[in-house]
């Protein structure tokens, strides 16, 4: 395996301090053009290729099927790569300098309705099993602060403060911030704790969200767990923790919050990241506008 492709690994994840799950998704999608490069061309040398080279691997990866935004993810990566070639002086000028991104059609993702969230969250629950405890919280959570699924399950203990009302989420790139958490989600908070201090073996204690077994959970865990629970309340096609944190920032921008705020709120590092979020408020929006401009009075 080539050292610089091993090198940009170890840039990505101590460096940029990207995740585990994008630092291995960068490494693959080098590894699979050099892999491409070294058949087709037979040669070892892909740092030193050219434009009109990458081109043929996208011809390639757009034959094979793969959408245009699977492709720009790519050649995303790819681009990162040669920016740190360039970087490490081996290279000159990134073959990527004339490079636009593929045109993809854009996906309104269509977030819960509030009354497919009441369907889902006003079940009131009258025992004290854990795991039924654990996981009305998780989807309380997750609706209620609007965090990443892989932020959720990385809480620490010592990262929820009942008194103060608030979570600390430790987001991309390892950028802290706090969130504050709803009263009633508080309540949850302290029941769930009481009964997380019964498990008779746990290993992974410094996570706030465990198993029955003292495990930390698992992102597919909590996708399924998602699944589970608004397949019956919601005939959405895609019911994902995602489209929790879509629906959050959704419904506050519809019930009044500002822009900058719900970006805050969310972690992001750009308004423009936040922006996306504003066409399901659309609806809401021109009913304002109709109710409040005087032309139309």
């Amino acid at each position: 395996m080539s050292s610089i492709i091993d090198s940009f690994y170890d840039y990505l994840h101590k460096e940029k301090k990207y995740s585990q799950l994008t630092c291995n998704a960068y490494f693959k999608d080098v590894v699979d053009f050099e892999l491409y490069y070294r058949l087709t061309f037979d040669s070892d040398h892909f740092i030193k290729t050219s434009y009109g080279e990458i081109r043929s691997w996208i011809v390639v990866l757009v034959d094979s099927g793969l959408s245009n935004a699977s492709v720009n993810r790519k050649l995303a990566s790819l681009k990162a790569f040669y920016k740190f070639s360039m970087r490490c002086k081996l290279i000159d000028v990134s073959p990527f300098l004339k490079h636009k991104v593929l045109k993809t059609s854009k996906k309104i993702q269509i977030p819960f309705s509030e009354k497919e969230l009441d369907a889902v969250l006003s079940v009131e629950i009258g025992v004290d099993d854990f795991e039924i405890i654990r996981n009305k919280l998780i989807l309380d959570l997750l609706y209620t602060t609007g965090i990443r699924r892989a932020e959720l399950i990385s809480l620490k203990q010592n990262d929820v403060d009942c008194s103060l009302g608030v979570v600390k989420v430790l987001g991309k790139r390892n950028k802290e911030r706090l969130v504050p958490v709803l009263p009633v989600v508080i309540a949850q908070v302290k029941k769930y704790e009481v009964l997380r201090g019964e498990l008779s073996e746990v290993k992974n204690g410094e996570y706030f969200f465990l198993s029955r077994k003292g495990l930390k959970l698992s992102e597919s865990f909590v996708y399924r767990l998602i699944n589970s629970y608004f397949s019956t309340a919601s005939e959405k096609v895609k019911t994902s923790p995602h489209v929790l944190r879509h629906t959050f920032a959704t419904h506050l921008l519809n019930n009044g919050a500002d822009l900058n705020s719900v970006k805050e709120l969310l972690g992001h590092a750009s308004l423009a990241s936040t922006q996306i979020y504003t066409h399901s408020s659309l609806l809401q929006l021109k009913k304002v506008y109709k109710e409040a401009h005087p032309r139309n009075k």
